[in-house]
């Protein structure tokens, strides 16, 4: 068994398996053994262990390149995980946009990104959509800055260091430094923002709920000229009301 700190011991094997799966997933759903020796850190001979018994199982199998691809049983698992997911996610989303005016997402961090798992749309014509399945970069995005203000500096170094920090605006944090600088911020203030940093005009707010790899953030995104700034921090309080029922 693996210790990570507080709480119950975790079953190793368990977690290198679904550093296995998360790694498949993050490439796209196929990869060689040596693109997950080199996405995990595991031992090849563990890695050729883990992915022969999760393809006996079939949430793996292995074409003629031998190449590992996610198998057949993860479909039904993802299909019922979609539906579980949005019927507690849909009712929280729902209550941010009836407060807000403006469109919610929840998202979870997926590596060194993030993914968005559930959207609810603003009622007004000009609205901010994002594809749900849509993987993002953290340093700027809120979703992203909240989730991992949690993390130490070097933590976050090492992240940006392997994900890099592409300027997507005039407004993109791209200097480690600064985005290092802003995660602290988010940490005393409990929400993050992104001011037109991955698309020009968007303003964003977020707040992560939960704690580890179980953590999540919820948001709410609109344009500038509407949600405005005094909007945005007044959304906080919305956001945290909407998540209430789900904090232990």
């Amino acid at each position: 068994m693996s210790s990570p700190g507080p709480g119950r011991p975790r079953v190793q094997s368990v977690d290198r398996a679904f550093d296995l799966l998360d790694a498949l997933s993050i490439r796209g759903g196929r990869a060689s053994l040596g693109d997950l020796v080199s996405d995990t850190g595991l031992a090849a001979a563990t890695v050729h262990r883990l992915c022969g018994t999760l393809a006996e199982s079939g949430h793996l199998r292995r074409d003629a390149g031998r190449d590992y691809l996610l198998g057949p049983r993860l479909q039904r698992i993802g299909d019922v995980a979609g539906r579980a997911t949005a019927s507690w996610a849909v009712p929280v989303l729902t209550a941010v946009v009836e407060g807000t005016g403006e469109t919610a997402n929840l998202a979870v961090r997926e590596g060194d990104g993030v993914v968005y798992l559930a959207q609810v749309p603003s009622p007004h014509s000009m609205r901010m959509f994002t594809e749900v399945g849509r993987r993002v970069d953290v340093h700027c995005t809120a979703v992203g800055k909240a989730l991992v203000a949690g993390d130490d500096d070097d933590e976050v170094r090492s992240m940006l260091d392997r994900a890099g920090m592409r300027r997507f605006t005039d407004s993109t944090i791209v200097d480690p430094d600064r985005l290092i600088e802003e995660l602290r911020v988010v940490r005393q203030a409990g929400f993050a923002t992104d001011e037109s940093e991955q698309e020009e005009g968007v303003r964003c707010v977020a707040i992560a709920v939960g704690t580890g790899d179980a953590a999540f953030a919820v948001s709410a995104s609109g344009p500038e000229a509407r949600f405005t700034r005094d909007r945005r921090d007044a959304a906080v309080a919305i956001l945290r009301a909407a998540v209430a029922g789900l904090v232990p």
